[in-house]
Order: C-alpha cells, then sequence, then structure tokens
C-alpha cells in the first residue's frame, strides 16, 4: 500500500481516504470505494409500512420489506441469497405516509438524496388520489394555480380529473415540493379529503407493473436521469 507516495510497511498504520492519496495494487482507493458500491432502488411501498429504517412502535419499515421482499435480478443482491437481500445499507429518498403506497425510492447516495429531497430542484411527484365526493373545474383550477395552507401556498401544480366512482373520485396530482402531508392538505383545502393515496411516479422513475411490497434495482438509464435532474 501507498499512502502520499509513500509506501506503508508497518501494520497498523492509519490514513484518512478523504485526505489522503491512497492506492493499493496502484489502485487509488477513494472513500466511495470503502462505502461500497453505490445502490438505488424502487420500492412499491404498500400501506402500513413505515417510510423509515426503524420505528418507535415496532410499526413493519421498508427496511423489512428491503430484506424480505423478492427482487429482480441485480448485481448487488448477495450471493446465495433466496430472498434477495440487499448487501448494503440504503436509506428511503424522502417519505411516504404511513397509510400511503406507491413509488418510494432507496439508496446510499447521500449527495443525490439531499438533491433530491432540495426544495430548488423542484422534483416532480405524480400521484393517484381518490377524494371524497365530486370537485368540479373549479377545484381542479384551485389545486393548478396553488392553495393556500397554514405554511404558505403551494406552487402551482399539474391535476386532472379521472373518473367518479358511487361516492368518491379518482384525480391525477403531481407536485414539484415535498411538504409533509402536502396531498392531503391541499385536497382538504378545496373541501375534498383524501380517501386513498398513491404515488405513482417520481423525479421520473414510474411504479410500473411492480407489486406493492417488491422492490427492484433501478436501471443504469434511470439513475442517469435522475443525475441529470439536479445537474444545474
Amino acid at each position: 500500500m501507498v499512502v502520499n507516495n509513500r509506501v506503508v510497511t508497518e501494520l497498523g498504520t492509519k490514513a484518512d481516504p478523504g485526505k489522503d492519496i491512497i492506492k493499493v495494487d496502484g489502485t487509488k482507493i477513494t472513500a466511495s470505494h470503502l462505502a461500497g458500491p453505490k445502490i438505488y432502488i424502487l420500492l412499491n411501498k404498500p400501506k402500513g409500512v413505515m417510510s423509515t429504517l426503524s420505528d418507535p412502535q415496532n410499526r413493519p419499515t421498508v427496511a423489512d420489506l428491503v430484506k424480505l421482499a423478492p427482487a429482480e435480478p441485480a448485481p448487488h443482491l448477495m450471493r446465495g441469497s433466496k430472498q434477495g437481500k440487499i448487501k448494503h445499507r440504503v436509506f428511503p429518498v424522502g417519505r411516504l405516509d404511513y397509510d400511503a403506497e406507491g413509488v418510494l425510492l432507496l439508496t446510499n447516495d447521500g449527495e443525490l438524496t439531499n438533491k433530491l429531497i432540495h426544495p430548488r430542484y423542484q422534483i416532480p411527484k405524480k400521484y393517484l388520489v381518490k377524494v371524497s365526493e365530486c370537485p368540479d373545474q373549479k377545484d381542479i383550477e384551485k389545486l393548478k394555480r396553488g392553495v393556500y395552507l397554514e405554511d404558505g401556498r403551494t406552487l402551482p401544480a399539474e391535476a386532472r380529473f379521472i373518473r367518479p366512482t358511487d361516492k368518491n373520485s379518482w384525480i391525477e396530482l403531481t407536485v414539484y415540493e415535498g411538504r409533509n402531508r402536502l396531498i392531503k392538505r391541499m385536497c382538504l383545502a378545496i373541501g375534498h379529503p383524501v380517501q386513498k393515496l398513491k404515488r405513482i411516479e417520481f423525479a421520473g422513475i414510474k411504479l410500473g407493473s411492480l407489486k406493492p411490497g417488491s422492490y427492484r434495482v433501478l436501471t443504469k438509464d434511470e439513475v442517469e436521469r435522475l443525475k441529470g435532474l439536479i445537474a444545474k
């Protein structure tokens, strides 16, 4: 091993990959090497699961799903694992309500996570929302323009009426900010409380046919598109 152009032969010698130049067999070792490969996962979070890695009330978490759910083949799965366990620790990108379902990204790429949840980048999040009764076009227009909440007016959103049910209705809503319980508060503000909430797309990553509780590793193209959104 070579540290700062000096050959190290003494056992126990310390070096900081964030500050020192470390080479092993001619290959430069960085902090990212020691942290393991970057992993990017799309999970279809079911209702009744916390979008955290632990819960003081012992409710199911996304960490339980990623350890146990069947996954599509990917290079970062542990060899010989019948349950598709992920070899490295991953973290949720933002949150999805306990009673909501759908797209949730998980990764060990901290820099990407921080940017995807930062208000500056206005990352799009698309939802299918079942609301009480039947909102009219004026209600839909209010969602598009932005509604006033206790923490300020919402950014303009994309909204459209999908279809009615016997007592409720489905709308599609795309927002560009990540405030706490935002969709529920927006719909309540127009007088149509949320009955069911499903996120079908996050930053252009679509849920597709992924079953609730299952996950897959993002493709290289999907990861590159995510990075392209924050390359500003």
